[in-house]
Parts: C-alpha cells; structure tokens; sequence
C-alpha cells in the first residue's frame, strides 16, 4: 500500500511539473529551459524579461505593477487618485530560488545572473505611503520609488527583504532574516535588521575579514612573515 501511495504521489509530481513548464505565459523575450513551478502568481509578464537556465521555485509571485490601486485595494466608495507606472522586471540568467519569491517592481527591479534565492524573499522598489496615519495605508499612495539591483552571483538567504533603493554588489551575501535597507557593497556579507555588512573579500589575503561594527572597516591585514 505504501509502494503504491509513492508511486501516485511520484506521477502525479511529475505532471505537475509538466503542466508548470506547458501552461508558462508569454515574457518580453523568450527565454529557454525556463522553469516556475506550481503553484505561482505571475502578472503583465510582458514586462518581465527572463535569461536563459532559471529554476523558481513553488509559490513565486512577480509583480510589474501598472497602476495603483488595483481593483482588490480600491475603497468601493472612496474617490482615490489612480497611479500609473512604466515597470519592469529583469531576471538573468541560471538565476536560482528555492521557493515563495516575491518580486514587486514599480519602476524597475533587476537580478542579474547567477543570483541564489533561498526561500521566501521579497524584493520591492517602492512602498506603500504613510504619510497620513489616519487614513488606511492601502488606500495612501504608493512612494519611495526607487530601482533595485542584485548583481551577479549574490546569495540571498531565507526570509530576506531587499527595500527601494538598495543595489547588492557581486558575489555579496545577505544573511537569513535580513531586512536591506541601504546598498551592500561587492563581495561583502552582510546580515541582521537592517542589514550591516560584518565582513568584507580580501583578495590579497584570499580570505573574509571582519568589519569593525565602529568603524566600518576591516580589520588590518596580516603582515606577512
């Protein structure tokens, strides 16, 4: 009985996975061996553009939003002042994520290639507006608009949040739970809430070196013997 279970289980796995890379849209370009799995929320994908070899995991959802609010966040009563926004998304190539990746662009997001997405992370350019703490945030105007950019061959760990604004430098790391809030240089690690970097590539030693938390930078290099 069990053989059995596994084996329903394994068939019906595969179809899925059948069904996923069948049932992919249209994109701006046409990228090849491309795989989204189920289930995933993919809107206006003609502003999304996809290099070559990407692998997103279940539970995606890109987002290129044209206008604000949408039908779901408008008041049924309220007059509110529609946005409009000429977005994008860029993806690059052999881009991987292990599943739940939330990319929302209202102006511009870009990932280039060979970026490492673990689960569940949320990249955005922009933010929902508080400037009146009165009135619901869901009907303030969307603000803070700013491009984002993950240059090649980051590794961005689980439950990041990358804010409006930020570019992370090549081959940089972001630790799991970070919240990024100001740019990241490259080849640099950087972790917590919001996001320091707490060590820097040394290419001369070939090795991380620890950031001074005071200061800001590294520590002095080995003299050699």
């Amino acid at each position: 009985m069990h053989k059995w279970i596994k084996s329903v289980l394994l068939r019906l796995y595969y179809k899925m996975e059948a069904l996923a890379e069948a049932d992919l849209p249209g994109f701006a370009n046409n990228p090849k061996n491309l795989k989204i799995e189920l289930p995933r929320r993919l809107f206006d994908t003609h502003r999304i553009s996809i290099g070559d070899d990407v692998s997103i995991g279940p539970g995606a959802m890109l987002v290129p939003q044209v206008r604000y609010p949408s039908s779901v966040m408008r008041h049924p009563e309220k007059n509110i002042p529609e946005q409009t926004f000429d977005s994008r998304i860029i993806i690059g190539n052999r881009v991987t994520s292990s599943g739940m990746l939330t990319i929302a662009a209202i102006q511009k997001v870009t990932i280039e290639d060979d970026v490492m997405f673990a689960l569940n992370v949320l990249i955005s350019d922009g933010m929902h507006g508080f400037e009146n703490a009165n009135e619901p945030y869901k009907y303030q105007k969307m603000w803070k608009i700013a491009p984002v950019v993950i240059k090649r061959g980051c590794w961005i760990g689980q439950n990041v949040v990358i804010m409006p604004g930020v570019t992370v430098g090549e081959l940089s790391i972001i630790g799991a739970n970070s919240v990024v809030t100001k740019s990241i240089p490259a080849r640099s690690i950087a972790i917590g809430s919001p996001a320091r970097v707490v060590k820097e590539w040394d290419a001369h030693e070939g090795s991380w070196i620890t950031v001074d938390p005071k200061t800001g930078a590294g520590s002095p290099r080995r003299k050699n013997k």
